[in-house]
């Protein structure tokens, strides 16, 4: 049994306009110790599920359908009271922007102590030791904890967001864009504490991001979301090194790569559909340049082409890698794999 598996979630935002299909039928799961990297463009619906999955959702949005089931506990059969015992304590998030997740006018360090003695019961000192002991974990001097949040640097910032994040021990964190709006060297840095903390305490991990090489330096699978729907996923070696439909070939295409010869980066063409009115089919087919007529009709169906390896697009599934880049008509024949549907 997996630690967190999401079963046909369905979320939707209301507006004026009609109901935004932000999460739209939406299935992974998260075993025990792993790093689940789910990528995908700006809009296509990667905080809307991690907000669902936590239950911190706005007044406008409704959970159409789904299960969201934590250690065999379906999270969405239960009172707000009880979904409060396992919110931070056992799931936890690092949230996109630090600047905004903390409150300008409490000291850093109070933050992290009101999370722990909310959850535990500890005297303010014994919070306090174990607070200061996370925060040099995260390579913060433990005086800094009297500061407020304009005094740090954006880096520090994020290190004290993810103190916090991991002050109650949770078994599952679920980091969101952990390393926008900061230079590449802090980057590499938040990483390397991220992957460091996560081995140590035997933390399972969910981590958003847009970023194509965070998530194969990082993740040992991989979830592709577009405009709402999971439309590939499986092992990341497997997954980047043999993609299987064109919006993961896409993000490929249009992200710099550090190793082989010097390429230019090929933007996705057109833009993503409306949430609100998506095509019936294949949400990326008004993109796509192997796009065939029926593929905005068509209901797309998960394909098993491998162990662990699965995409909704049939079209790419009996073709080389190589024959599936932007302008490029793919070669008919069969590849040599095994594959069940």
């Amino acid at each position: 049994m997996s630690l967190l598996e999401v079963r046909n979630l369905k979320m939707y935002y209301r507006s004026k306009a009609g109901l935004v299909r932000a999460v739209d039928d939406v299935s992974l799961s998260l075993d025990y110790g792993e790093t689940l990297g789910l990528v995908g463009e700006s809009g296509c619906g990667k905080s809307s599920l991690a907000f669902t999955i936590i239950r911190v959702l706005p007044t406008n949005s409704e959970i159409v359908g789904g299960h969201i089931f934590y250690e065999g506990k379906d999270l969405l059969e239960l009172s707000e009271n009880e979904m409060r015992r396992i919110r931070w304590a056992e799931i936890s998030m690092i949230f996109q922007s630090a600047m905004n997740a903390l409150n300008p006018v409490l000291r850093v360090g109070d933050m992290a102590l009101e999370a722990l003695r909310t959850h535990e019961r500890l005297s303010r000192n014994e919070a306090k030791v174990r607070v200061e002991r996370l925060f040099e974990e995260m390579d913060l001097e433990k005086s800094r904890m009297k500061n407020y949040p304009h005094e740090f640097s954006g880096g520090m910032r994020q290190r004290a967001v993810i103190a916090t994040s991991l002050v109650c021990n949770p078994k599952i964190v679920i980091a969101d864009e952990p390393t926008t709006a900061l230079d590449v060297v802090v980057q590499e840095q938040i990483l390397q504490i991220i992957k460091k903390l996560q081995k140590k305490m035997g933390i399972t991990m969910l981590l958003i991001s847009h970023d194509v090489s965070i998530i194969a330096e990082t993740c040992e699978r991989v979830a592709v979301m577009y405009a709402g729907k999971i439309v590939e996923s499986g092992r990341t070696v497997d997954l980047f090194g043999d993609p299987r439909h064109p919006y993961t070939v896409a993000l490929m295409q249009s992200f710099p790569s550090i190793h082989g010869k010097i390429k230019k980066l090929i933007p996705i063409p057109g833009k993503p559909p409306s949430l609100i009115t998506p095509p019936p089919g294949c949400r990326f087919s008004p993109r796509c340049w192997l796009s065939k007529k029926g593929c905005e009709r068509e209901q797309c169906e998960i394909i098993k082409i491998g162990k662990d390896h699965y995409t909704t697009c049939p079209i790419t599934v009996d073709h080389d890698f190589k024959d599936l880049f932007y302008g490029v008509e793919p070669k008919l024949g069969k590849r040599n794999t095994n594959r069940n549907h």
